[in-house]
């Protein structure tokens, strides 16, 4: 494989590149599609040489063509950028004219010299040529430079580096073939690296001015590793040389003295490349020649959020704040002060490294103090080492003993939250080469109104949990009290009666099982409080014998309640105990709201689905679909509610004085909302309607004004071909009941 062959190749890859991310970019200006055009021709005529290279000959008319479509190609493109300036016109369409004439006279030279006019010579009409459009093209790049204002010869730079490598190049290599009457094939051969070379420059020239219309996205981390490949290359090359040099004159011991180089300058090597400050000053360098702004700041955004919302249980979202600054500059760490409930001053609250930047090392920040106010006025990055030099910038003023004693502490960044300075991020010294600059103080300033957002939204946040916390005991609390008020009532309603009743023993007896069961209702609230849940057995219980237990517990009051209609096949699954207090709570509040003449019943009822009933009477006919899902319902033994299912009712009414529409909607359900003054809580209507949703019911409520009232609870029916159930699934609702 030839040398040109590998040299014209890679300088055609690299321009084909260069012309798809460009024409990915292009936006639609002028300018743009120039440079779009020259780099697609200078690609396409890289591949000619390349391909060129493989022959025994050159053809030399066709070498000619394409050498004058690539310099006309970069002409036009410089042409371009003088065109409105002091440049004249004239003389850009003369340019225009010289590339035409350059294109036809090297297609005219076979008919020129068949018709013996006078004999023209390929070799030095192409040296000729290229010398005349290299110098044009310099003198152009010279007149682009200078022309440019200072302001925009920071953008125009890498072009001319770039175009001018190009054109100098070429004024080497056709300036010796007019001394030497030919052209050097090494030299012609290694044009095609120093084309690809200038990739890099074109690109970067593109992105740094956005009026061509091409925003092109050159990543600085490519940039940094190419320019490192490149760097890590000439050492190599530079080291080949020398060892060949030792052993062509170090005689005997030339062999080893070759060895014994190469093995120092490879540990050199990977010293260097492992240094990190050799790293750093890199970056700085190419931060500073090659970019207009010091930070890639997408990517530093967003390592910035990442790292400041990374969350786990052993992250601290105050270190994670020092944490996410420090990396921004390179700074090996800091500490974040803030205030801190019943102690005096701003804290330190993190410090990262915690090992390097212990909290108990520093004390406290007085936020009163002449600093604070500093800050707070100017919301300025302070900067500790500028301060020692000159402290007249920062008005002389008193640096708090947390920051001065530490001689690492350089940069003291304030958190301001809504025009409100909420505590200081301090930084560490970055390690050198590092100058704080303005665009530094405006990306640090910002990233601190970021964090005490961002540490302001975990305070909120921690609170609301607290306040969840509470929030979910109290409610727990108040279910529990209301329920040890009803056992009161029950409980006073027994005293009450023992005067009249206590010698009969029937009496006795029933006093004797309800005190019983208010014991055991007492001690399971009492565990209830312990753990801070609910816990409930849920079973398939009988609604019926539901329904008879409270209407006895409730007997000993007038009216007395009475079951009615009571259906024997109504089985649910629920939590026997609660369910029958949400059950004894309507019969009371049904009690209270009726005056001892009136009447208060309960009744049990099975409402079957219409469907199922068709499917199993033979009333109307359904299609095979419903009948298989009716069997396989029953084969599970589980028919479940729903629109269309099977329920258990039960149904509390009273003939009282019944409640208005505006108040069932509004406030029957609304918790802590009562009508019963001090003596009730108002929580009982909504902790069974609670309850009654979370096992799958609902609840129902009609009511006349004088009337009475009915509540009616539905339940998914439960039954199975064998019967009863008794098995019982346990679980708990944390923090208060559902």
């Amino acid at each position: 494989m030839s040398l040109g062959l590998v040299s014209y190749g890679l300088a055609a890859v690299g321009f084909l590149v260069l012309t798809l991310l460009l024409a990915i970019s292009w936006e639609g200006r002028g300018q743009g599609v120039r440079l779009v055009a020259a780099c697609a021709v200078n690609a396409a005529w890289a591949g000619l040489m390349a391909w060129f290279s493989t022959l025994q000959q050159l053809p030399l008319i066709l070498v000619m063509v394409a050498e004058a479509l690539r310099d006309g190609a970069w002409l036009f493109v410089l042409t371009g950028l003088l065109s409105g300036g002091a440049w004249p016109r004239l003389l850009t369409r003369a340019t225009h004219l010289l590339v035409v004439a350059a294109i036809a006279g090297t297609l005219a030279i076979p008919f020129i010299n068949a018709w013996t006019i006078f004999l023209v010579s390929a070799p030095a009409a192409y040296a000729g040529g290229g010398l005349v459009l290299a110098l044009t093209g310099l003198v152009l790049l010279e007149q682009i430079f200078r022309n440019a204002n200072p302001a925009g010869r920071f953008a125009l730079k890498f072009l001319v580096i770039g175009v001018g490598v190009l054109f100098v190049y070429d004024l080497y290599l056709f300036s010796e073939a007019q001394l030497v009457k030919g052209i050097d094939g090494t030299s012609w051969a290694a044009r095609g690296l120093v084309n690809a070379l200038v990739v890099p420059l074109i690109a970067l020239a593109a992105r740094a001015n956005p009026t061509w219309s091409l925003n092109v996205f050159v990543s600085r981390q490519v940039v940094f590793y190419t320019t490192t490949f490149l760097a890590v290359g000439a050492y190599l090359l530079v080291m080949a040389a020398g060892g060949y040099v030792i052993r062509l004159y170090g005689g005997t011991w030339g062999g080893i003295a070759q060895i014994v180089f190469f093995a120092g300058a490879g540990i050199v090597l990977v010293m260097l490349l492992a240094s990190g400050s050799v790293r750093r000053r890199l970056r700085v360098f190419l931060s500073k020649n090659f970019y207009r702004n010091k930070y890639d700041y997408r990517v530093e955004w967003l390592r910035f959020i990442d790292t400041l919302a990374s969350h786990g249980d052993d992250v601290d979202p105050y270190e994670n704040a020092v944490r996410a600054t420090a990396q921004i500059v390179g700074s090996p760490g800091g500490v974040l002060f803030m205030p801190v409930e019943d102690v005096p001053g701003w804290s330190p609250v993190a410090g990262w490294p915690s090992g390097e930047f212990p909290r108990a090392r520093y004390p406290a920040v007085d936020p009163d103090g002449e600093f604070a106010g500093f800050l707070r006025r100017k919301q300025w990055v302070f900067d500790h080492t500028e301060y020692r030099r000159s402290p007249d910038t920062y008005q002389n003023i008193a640096v708090p003993e947390a920051i001065h004693d530490d001689r690492r502490l350089r940069l003291v960044i304030p958190l301001v939250l809504q025009g409100e300075l909420r505590g200081l991020v301090v930084l560490a010294d970055p390690p050198p080469p590092f100058e704080l600059t303005w665009e530094d103080r405006d990306l640090l300033k910002t990233l601190g109104r970021h964090v005490a957002t961002h540490l302001a939204q975990h305070e909120a946040d921690r609170r609301l949990a607290e306040s969840r916390q509470f929030e979910g005991y109290h409610r727990l609390t108040a279910f529990v009290m209301h329920d040890l008020k009803n056992l009161a009532a029950q409980l006073s309603l027994l005293v009450a009666n023992a005067g009249k009743h206590k010698r009969n023993p029937a009496f006795v007896d029933d006093a004797i099982a309800t005190i019983a069961n208010s014991t055991a209702r007492m001690q399971r609230l009492i565990e209830q409080l312990q753990r801070r849940e609910v816990q409930t057995t849920t079973r398939r219980v009988s609604l019926a014998d539901i329904a008879r237990s409270a209407c006895q517990r409730c007997a000993i009051r007038a009216p007395e309640p009475q079951c009615a209609g009571v259906e024997t096949d109504a089985w649910v699954d629920a939590d026997p105990e609660r369910l029958g207090m949400m059950v004894e709570h309507l019969i009371r509040n049904a009690q209270e709201a009726t005056p001892a003449t009136g009447t208060v019943t309960v009744g049990v009822v099975v409402e079957r689905d219409r469907q199922l009933e068709s499917a199993t009477s033979g009333i109307r006919a359904v299609s095979l679909r419903d009948l298989q899902a009716v069997g396989q319902a029953t084969a599970a033994g589980v028919v479940n509610a729903g629109p269309g299912g099977d329920f258990a009712c039960l149904t509390v009414s009273d003939s009282g004085c019944g409640m208005t529409d505006e108040f069932i909607k509004q406030r029957l359900f609304k918790p802590f909302d009562t009508t019963k003054g001090s003596q009730g809580m108002g929580i009982g209507a909504y902790q069974v309607r609670q309850y009654i949703n979370s096992i799958g019911g609902r609840i129902t409520v009609e009511s006349t004004v004088g009337e009475g009232s009915r509540f009616t609870i539905r339940l998914p029916l439960r039954y199975t071909a064998e019967g009863n159930d008794e098995a019982a699934t346990a679980t708990a609702t944390p923090r208060a009941p559902a």
